[in-house]
């Protein structure tokens, strides 16, 4: 391989091309990697991480209310905006450092630049070009906006971080996570929230039961849904915007943001150049070795559209560098991946939804718990928590688990360790509750 200038070329610094760039230079490989935004990718930087800290700050305005049922005398309650935004980005270039001084460390070239496909072994960074023996593709998705007149008046969950002033209100295109995660959180910031969703459901792959809790919640709070809501175009006000619906209605707000998913980063690449093949909505067509149709380039996260979580793009790119160059080859397994919607409350889910599980075994066996917990009943808070399990008739199994309530996510992590290693009802009944807790809950069904 030294007939070309690096062994390995990633395109993309996120979460899974840092993770292959530092593992393959581990194995002993050259490694460059080009990013033109900036080193952490969408999680780090505009993501995950940005937004929990976001829900951190939200659930205040509840803590401080529900602190007086607890003998706390909060006498003024006031939120400013630049104070939770500035400290939300300084963290987040301190996360963009430490990525940085990982890859360094690991003796990992950085360039910082759009990289474009010239031929199948050579790319062109800013004028400059490179060769590389195998190249991994790592560019992750972006916010789709959709293409509607005056759709560039809105905004998406790249630039949410960086409002200048809080909206007195806000629309919300979309009836997914991110969707209601950021309405939850700017509800709570005192933003009249309303989101407008194209169908009849939110969040249309979870299981229902948890999907009607969260309606119903998130109604109760005051938070406002417009179903069946088709948008037909944006005008640009001098206060914010308004919006024109399909039935000729209008509404005006604030802001606008588009949470209608996202699309692969592919376009500029030069893929046609390298002769990779590309399908549904751009995404980087891969094998279950992460390997595209050109042998010696590798795709991994969402440009390639399989799973849209950052663990899963850290997993692959951690198989392709032990696979590539540390050989010792492995695959990411996609079964029971774990998966959380950091809304108010949040939901936690892994494995099959009863109606998989019937369409899989023919029936299956469904234990709930609906309680009120123990912190929302002394804070005269009527906020219902819901967990449930999904069996199997035949061999007891437990092949989901689904909640929602209070730290849901934090409590779903330990569930599904279980559930992945294949665990019975029998054996969760057996185990003895941890009392008193919420998480009690899910050894105590019958």
């Amino acid at each position: 391989m030294s007939e070309y200038d690096y062994d390995l070329f990633v395109i993309g610094a996120g979460s899974g091309g840092v993770r292959a760039a530092r593992l393959a230079a581990g194995h002993g490989a050259r490694v460059a990697v080009a990013e033109e935004y900036r080193v952490g990718g969408t999680c780090v930087i505009r993501g995950c991480v940005p937004k929990k800290l976001l829900v951190y700050g939200a659930h205040f305005a509840e803590d401080l209310v529900d602190a007086q049922r607890f003998g706390w005398q909060v006498d003024e309650r006031s939120f400013d905006w630049p104070t939770l935004r500035d400290n939300v980005l300084a963290e987040v270039d301190r996360l963009n450092g430490l990525y940085g001084n990982t890859l360094e460390n690991n003796k990992v070239t950085v360039l910082n630049g759009h990289a474009r496909f010239i031929d199948p072994h050579t790319v062109e960074v800013d004028g400059k070009r490179i060769t590389a023996a195998r190249f991994l593709i790592a560019t992750g998705a972006r916010p789709a906006v959709p293409d509607v007149p005056g759709a560039e008046h809105g905004i998406t969950s790249n630039e949410i971080f960086h409002l200048e002033t809080l909206p007195k209100s806000m629309l919300i295109a979309g009836g997914g996570y991110i969707a209601n995660e950021f309405a939850g959180v700017f509800h709570e910031f005192g933003t009249k929230v309303t989101l407008l969703n194209r169908s009849d459901t939110i969040l249309r792959e979870w299981e229902p039961a948890l999907r009607d809790r969260l309606l119903t919640i998130s109604l109760a709070k005051g938070l406002g849904f417009k179903f069946n809501t088709l948008i037909k175009h944006v005008d640009k006000t001098e206060t914010g915007v308004r919006v024109h619906y399909h039935d000729d209605s209008e509404e005006e707000a604030d802001q606008l943001l588009w949470a209608v998913g996202r699309v692969p980063n592919t376009e500029g690449l030069g893929l046609e150049a390298a002769g990779v093949e590309t399908g549904s909505i751009g995404a980087i067509v891969v094998d279950e070795d992460s390997r595209t149709n050109v042998p010696h380039i590798h795709a991994v996260g969402d440009v390639t559209n399989r799973v849209q979580l950052t663990p899963i793009a850290i997993r692959e790119g951690h198989a392709f560098a032990d696979s590539v160059f540390g050989n010792k080859p492995w695959r990411v397994d996609y079964r029971c991946i774990p998966s959380a919607v950091f809304s108010n409350p949040p939901l936690g889910s892994v494995g099959m939804t009863e109606a998989e599980a019937r369409n899989a075994f023919g029936s299956a066996r469904v234990f709930t718990s609906d309680f009120r917990p123990m912190r929302n009943v002394l804070a005269g808070r009527n906020e219902r928590a819901l967990y449930k399990l999904v069996v199997t008739p035949s061999d007891d199994k437990v092949v989901g688990a689904h909640m929602i309530g209070p730290d849901a996510p934090e409590i779903l992590q330990a569930v599904a360790i279980a559930i992945k290693a294949g665990l019975t009802k029998a054996q969760f009944d057996d185990t003895i509750a941890l009392h008193p807790t919420m998480s009690e809950e899910l050894v105590l069904m019958r």
